[in-house]
């Protein structure tokens, strides 16, 4: 992906020459999405405008601003007009992705029934079963996103405290993992991790069946899969049980700044929208509910 970056740069000093620090922008952001093509394991030539979506709403739920996800848009958008220019493509796929500039989508969640129906799913007579519980069950704990659960570190977890450290940009939060959480990392490190294991796995706390550190595309995938085992008609993803946590946490009494803290978000904003659910929640709860509410 370097070299992609190395032309692209040498494509913006003819096209902006007199504006260094526009420059600068575009080459950071485009090497944040260079860096996530890498993960997802799609070149930029096979890009699609859903491929540019996902990049969207991955910086969504980061908690960036929408200024931010704007000028990142904009830059992917430049370089995807250098990859024209290059002869490397016919169309610019991040053209067809549009940013909502009214109303936010709220974020998807799902109520405790479907939740403990997903966590049912995974055998844990097997090692990947196994494997795939204490993985729903960190998630839904936590609230962490999916790529800082792959890229979890043994160390990151303390059973014995039951409390999971997880490393990001602005340091290492500590978050609380209810004791179910604990019993499946538990059972899984201690009686099925050493059996799929192998040179490659390093200290990765979740391995794939050959040994490697799972990917994020991998967890996504496990993730769709045991929706329809749980008859979860809705379209989840991870994110769906990073929503969820917050917001039943919210439900039950927790302040939206230590959710904030939990969740990492650099803005309270992004927390925020939970309050907006909530109240959504509320109103139709008190809808379908009270006995004058349908009379009209």
């Amino acid at each position: 992906m370097s070299d992609y970056l190395s032309m692209f740069r040498s494509y913006l000093a003819i096209q902006k020459p007199n504006s260094a620090n526009t420059r600068d922008s575009y080459l950071r952001d485009v090497s944040y999405y260079l860096d996530f093509l890498s993960e997802i394991k799609v070149l930029p030539e096979e890009a699609v405008a859903a491929t540019v979506q996902a990049f969207v709403d991955h910086l969504h739920d980061l908690g960036r601003s929408p200024t931010t996800i704007s000028r990142n848009l904009a830059s992917v958008r430049c370089f995807y007009k250098f990859l024209i220019f290059q002869g490397n493509m016919d169309n610019n796929p991040a053209k067809a992705v549009k940013l909502e500039k009214t109303v936010k989508k709220l974020p998807q969640v799902l109520d405790g029934e479907a939740i403990e129906r997903l966590l049912a799913q995974p055998d844990i007579r097997d090692p990947k079963g196994c494997r795939d519980k204490a993985m729903l069950e960190l998630l839904y704990a936590t609230g962490i996103r999916a790529s800082e659960l792959i890229n979890l570190d043994i160390k990151d977890v303390n059973l014995r405290s039951g409390v999971l450290y997880c490393p990001g940009n602005k340091g290492v939060r500590p978050i609380p993992m209810y004791p179910s959480a604990v019993v499946a990392v538990s059972d899984y490190i201690y009686r099925m991790r050493g059996l799929i294991a192998g040179p490659d796995s390093g200290d990765a706390l979740f391995v794939n069946l050959n040994g490697g550190r799972l990917t994020r595309q991998g967890f996504w995938k496990i993730v769709k899969g045991y929706a329809a085992e749980a008859g979860i008609e809705e379209e989840i993803t991870p994110h769906t049980l990073r929503h969820s946590f917050a917001l039943h946490l919210l439900q039950n009494g927790a302040s939206v700044k230590d959710i904030q803290t939990m969740m990492g978000h650099a803005d309270i904003s992004s927390t925020q929208v939970y309050v907006q659910l909530l109240d959504n929640h509320v109103k139709q709860v008190y809808e379908d509910c009270h006995p004058k509410a349908k009379l009209g």
